[in-house]
């Protein structure tokens, strides 16, 4: 049975009492039944807490996003190598609300992409298009220029040591999801994009499906061919939604 990752993005959330009964019942209520690998995204500033709590446990941590120089007058940024010191495996990058708010470009992410891999650190690529960009039909160019510029700046062989999360940025927070099909559709084409540059990468590479995923839609996305999982947003938030996502990998 292949290993789905569920990934769990808490986003600008969190207290050190949250982290604490978060954290707590996923750690507590994962079990030998769902054949899952399991990761979490905090704020910055509660990594330590996590460190302390999850390590030794099955469930890995990341950061959200990282500042491409590995030091420097960059004051309230995060570095790779500051994730690393406290036991940070992945780090999200070019994640929708980054590259909207903060007008990362494509070449940032890049940028952040191969600072991760420098750093030590698994980087998650996140992609997607707008709903405007979807109805004017977009969508596979949208995806395919997102890639490309990791790829123009990394080559395929970095892909070997990451995952891509495709992230429709309609689907993100809005209560709308796309649907197994669609989001199926997209993942093949990721998926046949990178294995048309190396078969073994992109045949192995995990690729996420990340939008409103819920307990009562994980099980049908994760049947899917080419869906190796999901990065979660506000399901997250709640141990007992976050596992029952981590169920639908059973």
């Amino acid at each position: 049975m292949r290993k789905i990752m569920v990934a769990g993005n808490w986003k600008m959330h969190g207290s050190m009492s949250m982290v604490e009964t978060l954290l707590g019942g996923v750690i507590d209520g994962l079990d030998d039944t769902m054949p899952v690998d399991v990761a979490v995204f905090p704020p910055a500033p509660y990594l330590p807490q996590v460190q302390a709590m999850a390590n030794g446990s099955r469930v890995a941590w990341g950061g959200q996003t990282l500042n491409p120089n590995e030091q420097g007058a960059y004051t309230g940024e995060v570095s790779g190598a500051m994730l690393v010191d406290f036991g940070c495996r992945y780090v999200l990058v070019g994640h929708s609300e980054r590259r909207t708010l903060f007008g990362e470009s494509d070449a940032d992410v890049a940028e952040r992409f191969e600072a991760a891999q420098r750093d030590g650190l698994v980087p998650v690529l996140c992609i997607g298009e707008t709903q405007a960009q979807r109805e004017a039909g977009e969508t596979e160019a949208v995806v395919a220029a997102q890639i490309d510029a990791v790829l123009d700046r990394c080559g395929i062989a970095a892909f070997d040591q990451a995952l891509v999360a495709y992230e429709p940025v309609w689907a993100i927070g809005t209560g709308l999801t796309a649907t197994p099909e669609q989001a199926q559709d997209v993942h093949a084409f990721i998926r046949d994009k990178l294995s048309a540059l190396d078969g073994r990468i992109g045949g192995q590479i995990r690729i996420l499906y990340g939008g409103s995923v819920k307990s009562s839609n994980a099980a049908d996305l994760f049947a899917r061919d080419d869906i190796d999982g999901a990065l979660v947003g506000g399901a997250s938030l709640t141990a007992g939604d976050f596992l029952g996502i981590c169920r639908g990998a059973s």
